[in-house]
């Protein structure tokens, strides 16, 4: 696929540090070198798929919800989707370019050739995070609909200075119908398919219904990498 040049907003952590006031901290994972690289599954790479947007928005920031200044919000079950990049040791994965995108709540993907039912214009569909020194990221999104031919799925792109592009995938824990998907049936063991299968549930403080889900991406070595 071709390579895409990146850009962060100031929104990006604005956004991620009035989640963490309003109570929804970021966890953060503490290991001991060398005995919890044992514990660790790398995340299985999966394909990106033929609708990684042709047309980038002109905001990509992390927050998919609200497109620029526009105040009508996307049509959706809003998710804060968090997580943090590691390396097989567990070790944090910092200045990470983290891109997610996704089919809107109509299942339609921010894409030319997507044109199978009306695109939620409200709705982002694209969306970028640098990580910091603890590599973690944050996106203020929606819960997954399901796609034409697949299950409910959230696609992920890292880039990281001098590696290899990164892309997979993140489904919903509990969905029939990943059973039924072919790219998720393909996933090679359980604890793989378990690593990128994720509990989306409400936050008890949201008076609105809003989601949050943690997923953690585990990067193995890049060749040439010590």
């Amino acid at each position: 696929m071709e390579s895409h040049a990146h850009c962060t907003s100031r929104r990006d952590f604005v956004k991620a540090a009035a989640i963490s006031a309003a109570g929804l901290a970021l966890p953060t994972i503490w290991h001991t070198p060398g005995a919890f690289a044992e514990a660790l599954t790398l995340t299985p790479r999966q394909t990106d798929g033929p609708f990684y947007p042709d047309h980038l928005p002109l905001d990509t920031d992390n927050d998919l919800i609200i497109v620029n200044d526009n105040i009508t919000p996307a049509i959706g079950d809003i998710t804060h989707l968090s997580g943090r990049i590691l390396d097989s040791k567990g070790d944090p994965i910092r200045n990470a370019v983290v891109e997610i995108w996704q089919v809107d709540g109509n299942g339609v993907y921010l894409h030319t050739q997507d044109h199978h039912a009306k695109r939620d214009a409200n709705f982002q569909g694209f969306g970028r995070f640098l990580t910091g020194s603890t590599g973690d990221y944050y996106f203020r999104t929606l819960k997954p609909v399901a796609y034409p031919g697949r299950t409910a799925h959230i696609h992920f792109l890292i880039k990281r200075p001098g590696a290899e592009e990164f892309t997979t995938q993140c489904y919903i824990k509990g969905n029939q119908q990943n059973e039924r998907d072919g790219i998720y049936r393909g996933i090679h063991g359980e604890k793989a398919r378990e690593s990128v299968t994720v509990d989306f549930k409400p936050i008890k403080a949201s008076k609105t219904g809003e989601l949050e889900a943690r997923f953690n991406i585990v990067l193995g070595a890049t060749p040439g990498q010590s």
